[in-house]
C-alpha cells in the first residue's frame, strides 16, 4: 500500500490487490500459478527506482476520504450513465450477432444499481462517522458507540459489496476477452470496450484505497479511541 506505483506490477500479473489485499503474496501467486519471486523482483525494481508515489497510507483518514469521494466516487457517478448510454446504442444493432454485448449490458446494469446504493451508504453514513472518529481522536475526546456497534460491522458490509462488484467486473472482463473489441466497423463498440477498461482500472484503485488503507486505518482509530 505504501508505494502506489507497485500496484501496476500486481495488475500486470493479474493479482487481485484490491479485494484480496489480506492475502499474502505467496497465497495470491499460488492461486495464479505464478512464481512469487518474479513478482517480488518487479516490486523491488520499482521500490528501488525512486519513482514518485502517492503515499496514501500516510494520509489522515479525513483527507483520504475526500480524495476517494472527489476522485473515485465522482468518477463512478459520472461514468455510469455514459457507459449505459453507449451500451444502449450498441445493443440494438449488434446484440444478436454479438450476444456477449447483451450479457455485458445486463451485468453492467446490475453493477450500476449496486454502486449507486453503495456510494450513498458510504457518503451518508460510514464516511461521516469515520471523519467524526478522526476529529475525536485528534482532540483526545471520547466518542459514543453508534447503534451499529463497532465500525468493523459496517466495514464488513462494504467489503462484501466490494467483492460483489469485483465479481461482476471480472465477468465483464472475461466476456470482453480482456477488453478486446470484436472486429466490426463500429466506433461505438471500440469506445465501449475502452470505457469499460478504464472503468475497471479506476475501480481497482478505488477498492484498494478503501479495503487496504482506509478501512484498516479506521479500525485502528476506533481501537485507540476505546482505550481512552
Amino acid at each position: 500500500a505504501g508505494n502506489f506505483n507497485t500496484i501496476k506490477v500486481f495488475k500486470n500479473f493479474g493479482i487481485d490487490f484490491y479485494c484480496g489485499g489480506e492475502k499474502t503474496l505467496n497465497e495470491s501467486c499460488l492461486e495464479k500459478g505464478i512464481n512469487p519471486d518474479f513478482v517480488l523482483d518487479e516490486v523491488l525494481k520499482i521500490e528501488n527506482s525512486g519513482e514518485a508515489a502517492k503515499q496514501f497510507d500516510k494520509w489522515d483518514v479525513d483527507f483520504l476520504i475526500d480524495y476517494i469521494v472527489n476522485s473515485h466516487h465522482s468518477y463512478v457517478i459520472n461514468e455510469l450513465p455514459i457507459i449505459l448510454h453507449i451500451l444502449q446504442n450498441v445493443l440494438e444493432p449488434y446484440g444478436e450477432t454479438h450476444p456477449e454485448i447483451a450479457k455485458i449490458s445486463s451485468i453492467f446494469s446490475e453493477m450500476n444499481d449496486e454502486l449507486i446504493s453503495h456510494i450513498q451508504k458510504e457518503e451518508k453514513m460510514l464516511f461521516p462517522y469515520i471523519k467524526k472518529m478522526q476529529m475525536m481522536h485528534k482532540n483526545l475526546l471520547e466518542i459514543q458507540i453508534p447503534p451499529f456497534g463497532n465500525i468493523s460491522s459496517p466495514i464488513k458490509v462494504m467489503e462484501t459489496e466490494h467483492e460483489e462488484v469485483n465479481i461482476l467486473m471480472s465477468k465483464i472482463n472475461k466476456l470482453t476477452n480482456g477488453y478486446m473489441p470484436p472486429k466490426v466497423e463500429n466506433g461505438s463498440i471500440n469506445e465501449l470496450y475502452s470505457e469499460l477498461k478504464e472503468f475497471e482500472t479506476d475501480l481497482q484503485i478505488h477498492l484498494h484505497l478503501e479495503n487496504n488503507i482506509l478501512f484498516p486505518k479506521s479500525i485502528q482509530i476506533e481501537k485507540e479511541l476505546c482505550k481512552k
